[in-house]
């Protein structure tokens, strides 16, 4: 069963922006995010501590954000240019929003994954351990993880990309499935050497844009 968590953002608010928005957003504290329909039941309480846990909409599985993690949202309203009715067209532009600014600071291979979910089911319960459409790889290692929220009013793209490895996020499982470990072997702003996201979100904006660009600190 799944119990009530306090969820990540106001969402009803977020429902009545009638401006395209683009959310710059940091936690305060590294945060624990339980995808849209994910039971309380997959994380381990005595290990949870004082560690916030939040959940998003959107799907897909467990995440630890922190404070230097490069995490941009995008609300498009329906009646924006930007907007699709179809949920694969959506993913696929944020993620060649993301390959266009990543490069502008890498000649490494950058990719938008096209296809249907992949990977391990049991590996689904953490968000960077499988590939999703419109998830961003460099040389093949995944760089940004993506989720969507869908209402009449519009759509709320969600990415991240990590400052570090997330394998920490492992203790807080109740069950860690074998090889899930190795499974988030993922690319971190260091790997990618963005010393200064200020000038990729600058970038990022830019390309993808116009929009209203908010900056968000979440305290917990």
């Amino acid at each position: 069963m799944k119990e009530n968590v306090e969820e990540l953002y106001d969402y009803d608010v977020l429902r009545r922006e009638t401006e395209a928005t683009m959310f710059v957003v940091h936690v305060t504290r590294p945060t624990l995010v339980l995808g849209s329909s994910q039971s309380r039941d997959v994380i381990n309480r005595d290990s949870l501590g004082s560690t916030p846990l939040r959940r998003r909409k959107g799907g897909g599985g467990l995440v630890l954000l922190r404070p230097d993690d490069l995490w941009v949202d995008w609300w498009i309203p329906q009646n924006d240019q930007r907007w699709s009715h179809d949920v694969h067209v959506s993913s696929m532009t944020a993620g060649r929003w993301w390959e266009k600014a990543l490069a502008s600071f890498t000649s490494e291979q950058i990719s938008v994954y096209g296809g249907p979910l992949e990977g391990e089911i049991d590996f689904r319960v953490v968000c960077f351990a499988g590939r999703g459409p419109g998830e961003v790889f460099v040389n093949d290692r995944k760089a940004v993880g993506l989720t969507q929220w869908r209402v009449r009013e519009g759509v709320f793209l969600s990415t991240v990309l990590h400052a570090q490895a997330t394998s920490d996020v492992l203790p807080f499982l109740a069950q860690v499935p074998p090889g899930l470990s190795d499974a988030l072997n993922h690319q971190m702003l260091s790997s990618l050497s963005l010393e200064d996201p200020e000038d990729f979100i600058e970038i990022l904006a830019s390309s993808s844009g116009p929009w209203r660009l908010r900056q968000l600190l979440l305290t917990s």
